[in-house]
Parts: structure tokens; sequence; C-alpha cells
């Protein structure tokens, strides 16, 4: 079965057909590194990860992602100045703090992730194409901006179905040297009081790149003409989006033949920002809920549906992933670290699941899927079918790796092959000790003897499980992290 994913240009589902057989190109747009990173901001990483990893893991694709890093523009410009800091130093600093962000919640890291100003040798081999064409033009007042004329372009607005005239202007340059309100700007002519080293020498003299040439020139040069898709938050559906896709036709370029797009987090019904005072640092929020809680938390609902950021959100997050983790520290045993590496690659994901992720990636669907098998594990081990309960638990492993919140994988367990395997092996067998040792003491009825045994391993961490099948141990979650 393919999957199907909803096209924001054509406005329906559609079957995912590759440009290359067994190939997959997504071109995302990153961030602007103009401050640290909210938990609004990292969504879209969440949202494409889980795309990437089920094109990947669902589908046996060669994916290559590209996740753009917009390193100059007027707001990195303005707060660097305001903060005393050049602007490329702001920049790079703020670049460290999303990778450190999007690497603690488990993001796949990029194919390549370009920086716009290195690529301003791709970005004017573009501009001067559309000049060539007849598609952008040199300011005439002399600010050596150049525009892109929106009326030279027949299908302008395509992309989210509007009409040229019902537009607003486009508000990134000084309109004087338009000659249409709505024109965009390419480049940007250097002006006076910015720094000198936020200007490029071109045949129409210094200056920088507009916000959205740059995403038509990275993705060309690491994904070809044309490619797969092309996703970003719903709020750079335009003009953002709207102004790579003309730019990149107009020049003669096939670009994007599907576009994906996520909705918001809000607060109050409003989207998240620092300008409405409500932003959640990542940095900050994971001093208080485990980042697998949160990376739960933000792939959960449908990647289309906005989320609405509450008091009681992560907590909600985090007993979901403690029923799963739970489950899997008594169906996979002591040496649970391991299991995800030996066996759950093979692991077959049950057809319901799968189903569900093809179905435009409906992850609340797969969700249940992973919860009900959850259920069904422990309903297997109170039953004293261990078989079943591994089977199972092996089933979870595979599907909460798809969505990125696998807790036995490494990235949860920053312990895990270092040591912790040996470590586990030892405890097993002291425990299993004392736990054969309770056992005698209850066959001789010495009750009291059997009761001290279990109270040594629980002050110890130690859970120890009655079932059919004997005694089971678990380490027991610590409740005050």
């Amino acid at each position: 079965m393919s999957i199907r994913l909803y096209d924001t240009a054509t406005q329906e589902l559609r079957d995912f057909v590759p440009i290359t057989e067994g190939k997959a190109g997504i071109y995302v747009c990153g961030l602007t590194t103009q401050g640290a990173p909210h938990i609004g901001h990292v969504r879209f990483a969440v949202a494409f990860d889980i795309l990437r990893r089920w094109l990947t893991i669902g589908h046996g694709y060669d994916v290559t992602l590209v996740r753009n890093v917009t390193d100059i523009d007027d707001k990195i410009l303005a707060k660097s100045a305001e903060a005393g800091t050049p602007w490329w130093a702001w920049s790079y600093a703020n670049e460290r703090a999303t990778n450190d962000a999007l690497d603690l919640l488990g993001v796949l890291p990029p194919t390549y992730e370009p920086r716009a100003t290195g690529h301003i040798t791709e970005m004017f081999d573009i501009m001067q194409t559309l000049i060539d064409k007849g598609h952008a033009y040199v300011a005439h007042d002399g600010s050596g901006d150049v525009y892109f004329d929106v009326r030279s372009y027949p299908a302008y607005g395509e992309l989210t179905h509007q009409r040229i005239d019902d537009m607003e202007a486009a508000a990134d340059a000084d309109p004087r040297g338009k000659r249409d309100p709505r024109d965009f700007a390419l480049w940007k002519g250097h002006k006076a009081g910015e720094p000198e080293t936020a200007s490029w020498p071109t045949a129409y003299g210094q200056g920088r790149p507009g916000w959205h040439l740059e995403c038509s020139a990275m993705a060309r040069k690491y994904l070809g003409d044309t490619f797969d898709i092309h996703g970003g938050g719903v709020d750079l559906r335009f003009p953002h989006h709207e102004n790579e896709q003309a730019q990149s036709r107009a020049a003669g370029l096939g670009f994007a033949n599907y576009w994906l797009h996520n909705a918001w987090v809000t607060m109050g019904g409003e989207k998240m920002g620092k300008s409405l005072g409500n932003a959640l640092l990542v940095s900050e929020i994971t001093k208080i809920a485990r980042p697998m809680a949160l990376r739960y938390y933000l792939g959960a609902a449908h990647y289309r549906s906005t989320i609405e950021y509450h008091e009681g959100s992560l907590r909600e997050a985090e007993a979901a992933v403690d029923r799963i983790e739970g489950f899997l520290r008594r169906a996979l045993g002591a040496g649970w670290f391991t299991h995800v590496q030996e066996h759950s690659a093979g692991t077959d994901l049950p057809p319901e699941f799968a189903a569900a992720m093809d179905d435009d990636l409906n992850v609340s669907g797969a969700l249940a899927v992973i919860h009900e098998t959850v259920r069904a594990g422990n309903t297997a081990l109170d039953e004293g079918d261990d078989d079943l309960a591994q089977e199972l638990g092996l089933q979870v492993v595979a599907m909460t790796e798809v969505l990125g919140v696998n807790p036995l994988h490494p990235q949860w367990n920053s312990a895990a092959g270092n040591g912790v395997d040996d470590a586990m092996g030892a405890l097993d067998a002291l425990v299993k000790d004392r736990i054969e040792a309770r056992a005698a003491a209850r066959s001789a009825r010495d009750f009291t003897a059997a009761d001290q045994i279990r109270d040594q391993l629980t002050a110890a961490g130690i859970a120890v499980e009655d079932t059919a099948s004997g005694a089971r141990w678990s380490l027991a979650r610590r409740t005050d992290a």
C-alpha cells in the first residue's frame, strides 16, 4: 500500500509517487536563527522527522532530507544590534541552541543542513536567470534592491489559491523602488547603518539575499531542479512558500511535487511566539518534563491539527510514555536496553498501525494501536503468557521507533551501551538470588522472612511482581524526578 499525503497545493490527499523509485527528496524550511527555540518552533521538526522515519522504516525509501538555516535576515540584524553582538555570532549561537533542542527531542539530523550565507552564488544564478527572462528587475530608486515582478508570472498565487489583486503588499523592502507593491525582494541593497559584513558584492552592488531566494537555491543544489516534497509550518504558506514556488518555476525549475504544512502550537488560542510572551523554551521545559514526553506530546496530534498547550498537557504525555515504558520493562526483562537492537528490527508492524501511518501520517490512530498492544501485552503477562507478551513488546518497540518515542532507544537512555548491560546482568543475578530465597522462605511458610526480603528489594528500588509463571522484577520508576 502506498502512503497518501495531503498536498496543500492541490488541497487533496494524493498517493506519494516519488520522482525516482525507491528514493525521496524532502526540503523543510528550518528556523531563522534570531533567538532560542520554543516548543512552537520545533513542532515542524518533529512532524517531518516522523514523515522521514515512516518513509524509511515503513516503505524502505532512501530519504534525503534538507533542512536549511536562515542565518541572515532583517530580524537577525536587528536583534544582534540590540544585544551588541556581531550578527554572525548571534546567529551561530542560536543555530547551536536550535540543534541542541532538536537533538534533545530525538529529531534525526538532516542529510544536509545548508546555511543561507554559504549559497550566495547559487542565489545570484537564479536571480540573474529571472532578470534575463523578464521576471525580475533592479529597483529604479538606486537602492540596489532586486524584485520579482509578480505580474510577469501568471501562476503567482496558485499555491495558496489567491488572486494577485487580493493580496497584501509585500512588506520586505521599501515600496518606492517597486513596480507593484506586491513585488517581493530577491536581493536587498546594502543600507547605511548595516554591518559591512552583512553584504556581498554583485553586479548590482553590495547587498544580501531576500528571505525567499535562499530556499529556491538550496533546494535546487541539494535535491535538483525538481524534487518530491517541500514542507514547513502553515504560517510559511504565504508569502514565503508562494514566493519560493513562483521564482523557481519562473526560472524554469519544476520545484516541489508535493507541499506539506504542519499547524501551530497555541496557548489560549493564540499562536505561540515570543511577541505574545507565551514562549516555552525547549531548554526550560525539558527541566520539568522528560524530553521523550515532550517529543510524544508534540507528535501525538495529527500534523495538520493545531495543538493547544495547557497545564497538564505534558503530564498526560508523561503518563502515556510511562504506560509504554512500564509494559516494556515487564515484558522484556532486565536486559531491556539490548532488545531494540537485537530483536525489533525484524518485527512486523501491525497492519492497523501501518494503515494509520499511510493515511497522511495519522499518528493518533497509530498511537491507539500502540496502546491497545500495550494493554494486550499486560493482559498476557497477568495470565503468565510470557512468550506472547515478549512478541507484543517487540511490536511496541518497532512502532514507537517509527514515532521516535521508543523507550529502549539509546536516545532516551544515555547510559545504554556504556556498561549498563553488564551491570544489569549482574543486578539480575543478585536479585534473582534474593527472589529464590524469598520463594524458599514462603515454601517454608516463613512469611516474615519472605516479607523482609521483599521490603529490602523495594527499598533498593526493585519492584517484585508475583505472576502465574513466578515472580518477576523490574526497576521501580521514580516519582520524584
